[in-house]
């Protein structure tokens, strides 16, 4: 697994990383001597030749731990899963190459301690957070704007690097800076109080510009994991740059540096290292998971592939290809192949061909051609194609209406509701003699 770092970095000097890269170029003699040894005459000691070589490779993970994300335990566990991973790809391979039977049947075994290992390191992630050394950079480049193709930055401003060990992961702007993200519900738009970290691995600061020694001093102790999600029993959306995890309907996205986990309604895939492992169809997120999110106030965008979810301190919209969920307190709207509108123990829900109306004890529904009254205790049928059409044209009605008072901030007008349902019964009651 190679990684490709966008900005220069030093080298740590510390003895732990220097004795590490001496343990891999030995390893890597060990594996020439192995290869060569009959040539060499060293076929009597070609198993001690492997288990040394695995020793190796375990000792130079373990001690590498903290080169680039600090030392933790799920860094240790991580370390021990790609340490399984490399001896997996020892052993299946070396039976090509005369290796003895009884060392390379393990292959198998030691590529699922590799699996495991890394999902215990992604489950014990979460309480290495607080233990995260998260740094802005005291460094600034000039900020535009940016382009994230359906999400969009505009202003202007200074971008501070961020760095998880010397990993870039992302940006913190100060400055004059909206946000504006293309939904099926139209364009949202939000001007965001500085600062604003954009966890991304692209690289949105232009020209270096003299960095400002007070706000670097204090968005570092507004970027650390405690503070970013204290007080939050679960959220369904995390984003550290090193660590990203997104949980939608159907849908579950976990990254780090040695693992990736997608579920979907297709299927399933887990990517450790080169090795993808897939189960069925699963829909793979183009590109990266981006987040951006004001550090001092409720806003928070992420993106992943084609969904969408922004969150706010009055209302959140979750978006999945054509599908849009907009929440606000105990009201909700749901557009897609079916659209519905929730609040309390009101509803409108219109499908394909159906609808269906309810407002406190009245319920109406139309459904192939027929509809259903519920009113008062009573229950009506009625079989006019009229009455049907009706009802499905006014469930329309209130859900437009009803929506864009919604999205606009204002929630649902019961009022205005409970006089167009009104209007709905009496104009049925003809159908009904």
């Amino acid at each position: 697994m190679s990684f490709v770092w966008k900005y220069g970095i030093v080298e740590e000097e510390s003895w732990r990383f220097r004795a590490a890269e001496y343990l891999k170029g030995i390893t890597a003699l060990m594996l020439i001597l192995w290869l060569f040894r009959g040539p060499l005459k060293l076929e009597k000691y070609s198993e001690y030749l492997v288990y040394a070589i695995i020793g190796l490779i375990f000792a130079f993970e373990l001690l590498s731990v903290g080169r680039w994300l600090g030392v933790t335990l799920s860094g240790i566990i991580f370390a021990l899963a790609k340490g399984s991973f490399w001896t997996s790809l020892l052993l299946f391979f070396g039976k090509w190459l005369k290796m003895s039977g009884s060392l390379s049947q393990h292959a198998g075994t030691a590529f699922a301690y590799a699996v495991v290992l890394a999902i215990a390191g992604i489950l014990l992630a979460k309480f290495d957070e607080k233990k995260l050394d998260i740094k802005v950079e005291k460094k600034a480049y000039e900020f535009s704007g940016a382009d994230f193709g359906d999400v969009k930055l505009r202003g202007s401003g200074k971008a501070y690097p961020v760095k998880f060990g010397r990993k870039s992961i992302g940006w913190v702007i100060d400055g004059d800076v909206s946000v504006e993200a293309e939904t099926p519900l139209g364009r949202v738009t939000k001007r965001l109080l500085t600062p604003v970290a954009v966890w991304t691995g692209e690289r949105i600061g232009g020209k270096k510009t003299s960095p400002d020694p007070g706000f670097v001093a204090r968005v570092n102790g507004l970027v650390n994991p405690e503070r970013l999600y204290r007080g939050r029993k679960k959220s369904s959306v995390i984003d550290l740059g090193f660590l990203k995890v997104y949980e939608g309907e159907g849908f579950e996205y976990v990254k780090l540096p040695f693992i990736e986990v997608i579920e979907t309604p297709g299927g399933e895939e887990v990517r450790v290292g080169p090795i993808h492992i897939r189960e069925g169809k699963p829909s793979i997120p183009r590109g990266e998971m981006l987040t951006i999110r004001e550090l001092t106030n409720g806003f928070q965008l992420t993106k992943v592939g084609d969904r969408l979810r922004i969150q706010t301190d009055e209302y959140s919209i979750e978006v999945d290809g054509e599908r849009v969920i907009y929440r606000s307190g105990n009201e909700s709207l749901s557009l897609g192949e079916t659209v519905s509108l929730r609040s309390g123990d009101v509803s409108v829900t219109v499908g394909r061909g159906r609808a269906k109306i309810r407002i406190e004890d009245v319920v109406i529904s139309a459904r192939e051609g027929r509809v259903k009254i519920r009113a008062g205790g009573r229950t009506y049928a009625v079989e006019e194609p009229e009455a049907y059409r009706l009802v499905i044209s006014k469930a329309k009605e209130i859900v437009e209406e009803q929506s864009a008072e919604l999205i606009e901030g204002f929630g649902i007008d019961r009022t205005r509701l409970s006089r167009r349902v009104k209007e709905l019964l009496d104009e049925l009651m003809k159908y009904l003699g």
